[in-house]
């Protein structure tokens, strides 16, 4: 196993874009997106504009992978009978800054993991990357700028900078995190609880997009 790889397997998966062909935007931007007058999607990130549809992230980072990171069942009682409900969630990331996360449920498992990949595309944002370990001080984007803490619910993650060769020194789910932004070594640590695995991926975005602040 590659250092730093999760012990946990799941699979990445590629060419999740939908076909654009025949999609007639619903926005102002998408229609700007598919005219050809935005190009690049820092465009849209440094603008802050909202996202409202998944494909003009399929248009502009035909590089995206993504993996399921969960899946639960629930079930409950009603008049007709036991009905169940499927609740995914989704991370996103082309391994070079972009990462995005969504959650979704729904009646059935395909449509729950399709919904959330595409909140998951909708919520796409820049990761700044750099190195900054003082034991290190190399200049390059293998690690992250600084240290940073983010929180949801009772969960806390927080991200320290490593120096080339440490790996990712952080819980199994942080590492899908971290995989798809493209950090290669990074120390980390996750008080409160970790069995919440939203709330542990939720915690780990808030603590990347503080880097933007």
């Amino acid at each position: 196993m590659a250092r730093g790889s999760p012990k946990r397997k799941r699979t990445f998966i590629k060419n999740i874009q939908e076909d654009t062909s025949e999609w007639t935007p619903k926005t102002r931007l998408g229609w700007d997106v598919k005219n050809g007058k935005i190009t690049h999607i820092d465009e849209i990130l440094k603008a802050g504009k909202p996202i409202l549809e998944p494909q003009i992230v399929d248009i502009l980072m035909p590089d995206l992978e993504a993996v399921t990171m969960s899946m639960n069942v629930t079930q409950r009682v009603t008049d007709s009978g036991r009905k169940g409900s499927f609740g995914a969630v989704v991370l996103v990331g082309n391994r070079a800054g972009y990462i995005g996360l969504g959650k979704a449920k729904s009646t059935e498992a395909s449509i729950a993991i399709n919904k959330a990949l595409a909140r998951a595309k909708r919520n796409i944002m820049k990761i700044p990357r750099g190195c900054g370990s003082w034991e290190c001080q190399c200049g390059t984007e293998h690690s992250i700028p600084r240290k940073v803490r983010g929180r949801e619910g009772s969960t806390t993650v927080e991200l320290k900078p490593a120096p080339k060769g440490v790996g990712l020194a952080v819980n199994d789910t942080i590492k899908y995190v971290m995989i798809l932004a493209g950090v290669k070594d990074v120390w980390g640590k996750v008080r409160g609880s970790t069995s919440n695995v939203y709330n542990t991926l939720k915690a780990t975005m808030k603590a990347l997009k503080s880097l933007n602040e």
